[in-house]
C-alpha cells in the first residue's frame, strides 16, 4: 500500500522541480566576479604556492598606508586577502 496518495506525490515533485529551477535561475543571474586576482608577477610569485594563511600574514608588509601600495579607502578587513583575491 502506497503511504502517499498520487496527487500528493505529484505536488511534492512539482514543488521540488520549482525549487531546483528557482535555485538554478538565482545562481545563473549572479553577478560576475569583480575582485581582481592576485597578480602573477615577480612580486607575488612566492604567494602563488604558499599556504593561504601564511601568505596573508605578509600582504600588509607592502599593502599598508606606510608602504608603497596602500589599500583603497573602505577596503574590507585585511586579514583574509586570498579569500577574495584568488591566485592566478
Amino acid at each position: 500500500m502506497n503511504p502517499h496518495p498520487p496527487k500528493k506525490t505529484l505536488l511534492y515533485n512539482i514543488l521540488f522541480v520549482a525549487l531546483c529551477g528557482g535555485l538554478l535561475l538565482f545562481l545563473l543571474r549572479a553577478p560576475d566576479e569583480t575582485t581582481p586576482h592576485l597578480p602573477v608577477d615577480a612580486d607575488h610569485q612566492e604567494f602563488q604556492v604558499m599556504d593561504k594563511k601564511e601568505a596573508e600574514k605578509i600582504c600588509e608588509t607592502c599593502h599598508s598606508a606606510e608602504n608603497n601600495m596602500p589599500l583603497k579607502e573602505g577596503h574590507p578587513p585585511k586579514n583574509r586577502c586570498l579569500l577574495c583575491h584568488k591566485r592566478g
